[in-house]
């Protein structure tokens, strides 16, 4: 041995140029694996609370740069924010259990671990069998979901139930789809082969087939409250044959019956009419945009007592769980875009959910200045793309540098009130995407720290924006949960692609997306300080007077009242 490392040795000292361009190779090779490994999709906020940002104090006109960097943080980056390597490929081991043998995870092997595991499950859901399904003509036409890294039985099933559906069926080992009524015939069960991407000891179907089941916790009580969205009262329109195509009498109507009756005929809309049900589409031809005032349908049900069944004049009109599909479908840009446009935002500002509006409005895909995997394997293929691809609609950005911001030809600037921006950006960082931070980490140092480092930022962004944006849009996060059609209209008309009206009422049915965190953990006091209300209140009075100076119009009254 000793005498081959010396033979090494005399070679690489005749041949020294050979020596440095292995050596070059080597550490270019470690370089990528790190890059591969370790990247972080997070921006980072450089300085700290007596940085110079935050020194110059709320009330000047501005408040300077502040940079943003595509960092790396190998020790305390999330596993979600990290770059694995391929991506269908589960990372995750299981140890065998001592004296069990192990498992070579043919079909038939998966199959018995799967109804061990339905077996368990029968309290809440009844496994009945492997169907067929289709791209085209789905099996369970409801609501849909994706997860390539957890998906479980339990977290479908779960999510159909909650929503008031009878069925919940998986798919291709990551694929959740809902729906009250099966609309396929049955398949093998050896062709359901195909592990949970969140649980190897359950089948979550195969390729084009779905493990079906009926939920016994769908009861009639989520159905009845939960099961039915309700959208008002409205006069009815002027060709109501084809504006609601289907219809029924119904000389004992109720809610309930008239929202089955439209679940089963596959559409999203029930109108009650008096005694007549009728189910349609949001369209041009009824719009659901001008409400009329709820006593004008206040006409009681033949059948519930306590229920409004509208008139013949006037509908009482609720969305049902069926799935509008007319904007749903979604692709990558088919030719490389001419224009780089951001979708800029300070983190918390609701951008995921404006990427989820602007997807289904355009049909295509947006991007990203990062990476998130968490938001890829929710369905944001754009995510996975270079954000100089060309291949999406537009790009998701926090960046609020003059260099980073002045690279994109046009923007979308999202601004949220910096109260709730904070406190959502606080529970994503600490909670994920749709989780909360813990009771700890509001009471701790993390928020008072969280706060004095982002809250200038909050205020920055948005100046550096109207500052060094070439063609910048702004838009309102509360204007457009007010008035999401026609604020989305705005956001469309920037991007450059037609405005297709059904498509944008069929968003107006769709618009909360996957990443909507619930309401009922929401903090039972104001984690706010008087001091920190002060400087915020200063930021947004500087924020104010900079849109005002564009000749826009200022924040919303509602940011003021603390």
């Amino acid at each position: 041995m000793a005498k081959l490392l010396l033979k090494l040795q005399r070679y690489f000292r005749r041949k020294p140029v050979r020596f440095f361009t292995l050596l070059a190779l080597y550490l270019a090779a470690g370089s990528l694996v790190f890059l591969h490994s370790g990247f972080s999709g997070e921006p980072t906020v450089p300085g700290s609370p007596r940085s110079p940002a935050a020194a110059e104090g709320p009330g000047l006109p501005y408040l300077g740069v502040m940079q943003l960097s595509r960092g790396f943080k190998a020790a305390t980056m999330p596993a979600a924010a990290r770059r694995h390597g391929p991506w269908f490929k589960s990372t995750s081991k299981e140890p065998l259990e001592r004296g069990k043998p192990r498992d070579n995870g043919g079909p038939r092997s998966r199959a018995l671990r799967g109804r061990s595991g339905r077996e368990k499950e029968e309290d809440r859901a009844r496994y009945l069998g492997c169907y067929e399904d289709n791209t085209r003509q789905r099996t369970l036409r409801g609501m849909s979901f994706f997860d390539y890294k957890k998906m479980t039985v339990f977290r479908c099933q779960d999510n159909c139930a909650e929503r008031g559906y009878l069925y919940a069926g998986l798919e291709f080992g990551a694929e959740c789809y809902c729906g009250h009524k099966i609309q396929a015939s049955n398949a093998s069960e050896a062709e359901c082969n195909m592990e949970c991407k969140g649980e190897r000891s359950n089948t979550c179907g195969g390729i084009n087939r779905l493990s079906v089941y009926r939920l016994e916790l769908a009861q009639e009580s989520a159905r009845r409250y939960g099961s039915a969205i309700f959208r008002g009262c409205f006069r009815r329109p002027e060709n109501v044959s084809i504006a609601l195509p289907t219809s029924q009498l119904m000389l004992n109507m109720s809610v309930d019956k008239c929202v089955d009756f439209c679940t089963e005929k596959e559409f999203p809309l029930a109108a009650l009419a008096g005694t007549t049900c009728r189910c349609g589409f949001p369209s041009t031809l009824f719009p659901l945009h001008e409400r009329e005032d709820e006593q004008l349908c206040a006409h009681r049900c033949a059948a519930e007592e306590f229920e409004s069944c509208g008139s013949d004049e006037f509908l009482l009109v609720y969305q049902t769980q069926v799935q509008d599909n007319r904007c749903m479908d979604r692709r990558f840009l088919p030719s490389r875009a001419k224009q780089l446009v951001a979708l800029a935002s300070f983190p918390g500002a609701g951008n995921t959910w404006a990427r989820h509006l602007i997807e289904l409005a355009t049909g295509f895909y947006t991007g990203s200045y990062y990476f998130d995997g968490s938001l890829y394997n929710k369905g944001f293929k754009g995510e996975r793309d270079h954000w100089r691809s060309g291949r999406t609609i537009c790009i998701k950005t926090h960046e609020s540098g003059q260099k980073e911001i002045e690279s994109f030809d046009s923007a979308i600037l999202l601004i949220r009130n910096p109260y709730k921006a904070l406190m959502a950006e606080f529970n994503r960082k600490y909670g994920g995407h749709i989780g909360f931070a813990a009771h700890a980490h509001w009471k701790g140092k993390e928020w008072p720290e969280f706060v004095a480092n982002y809250a200038p930022w909050w205020a920055t962004h948005t100046l550096d924006w109207l500052r060094y944006g070439k063609k910048v849009l702004v838009v309102h996060f509360e204007d457009l949960k007010r008035d999401l059609f026609v604020q989305l209209q705005r956001m469309v008309a920037l991007l450059g692609v037609p405005a297709c009206e059904d498509r944008l009422l069929c968003v107006e049915g769709q618009k909360d997306g996957n990443f909507k965190r619930s309401g009922l953990r929401k903090l039972e006091y104001d984690p706010y300080t008087p001091e920190m209300r002060q400087t915020i209140s200063g930021y947004i009075r500087t924020v104010d007077a900079a849109l005002k100076l564009r000749n826009l119009s200022g924040v919303p009254e509602d940011y003021y009242p603390r």
